[in-house]
């Protein structure tokens, strides 16, 4: 994973991208707050580690540029001043994480890890995907290759539980009360109808079919190979 240090105290510098090299990073560390928002606009990071106090452009300034982009990298602040107005500050501005000068490496090293576990989490919740198939959870947008796939709410839902499970027979039982929030009649096909449907928006216009019916058993979303 690769992480940039933007830090102007030379020895501070130093001694925490030795030590994160040591633990298996990959690290860039910049001196200058202008350079450093070059570098976090331009490149790929997994998590960056501003100071507050820097030439050229603060941390907060940093943090501001990086948000507006748009990107949703984790930042965490290192800093000397413990001042609980700063701290809110880099809160309320998107910061992730707050450290106070000095620190033990092991608790930066700690801090890092949690937020790189939170980052990884937060990114496999937001997309599920099969095949060419998208489903943006924060934005409830379905997609297949680049057409958009427009769901009624029951319709998203159904294809959420299918995603979440995928490769796993899901008996009707199940799918109605996930879904519908109901025992399962026999006697109705509501369930068949809702698939039926879906499978017409998912399926129908695309030569990879995704739904398939086990028959007596319920429904599985995979690729079949």
């Amino acid at each position: 994973m690769k992480i940039l240090v933007v830090e102007d105290e030379l020895k501070t510098g130093s001694y925490i991208q030795q030590g994160l090299v040591e633990g298996g990073f990959v690290v860039d560390l910049e001196r200058d707050g202008t350079n450093g928002l070059h570098y976090a606009l331009t490149e790929a990071y997994d998590l960056i580690i501003l100071d507050v106090m820097l030439p050229g452009l603060s941390g907060w300034q940093i943090l501001e540029g990086i948000r507006k982009a748009g990107k949703d990298v984790p930042v965490l602040f290192l800093t000397a001043r413990d001042h609980v107005d700063d701290r809110v500050k880099g809160l309320e501005l998107g910061a992730d994480d707050y450290l106070v000068k000095p620190f033990a490496f092991s608790e930066l090293l700690a801090r890092i890890r949690t937020l790189l576990r939170r980052g990884t989490r937060s990114k496999e919740a937001e997309i599920l995907r099969a095949a060419d198939l998208e489903l943006d959870l924060l934005r409830r947008r379905v997609s297949r290759g680049s057409k958009r796939i427009e769901l009624t709410v029951k319709e998203f839902a159904l294809l959420e539980l299918l995603l979440r499970r995928q490769g796993e027979v899901l008996p009707r039982s199940l799918i109605a009360s996930q879904v519908w929030d109901m025992n399962f009649d026999s006697d109705t096909n509501v369930i068949d109808v809702a698939v039926r449907r879906l499978r017409v928006k998912i399926d129908d216009d695309f030569d990879t079919k995704l739904i398939h019916t086990v028959r007596g058993m319920g429904y599985v979303l995979e690729v079949e190979s």
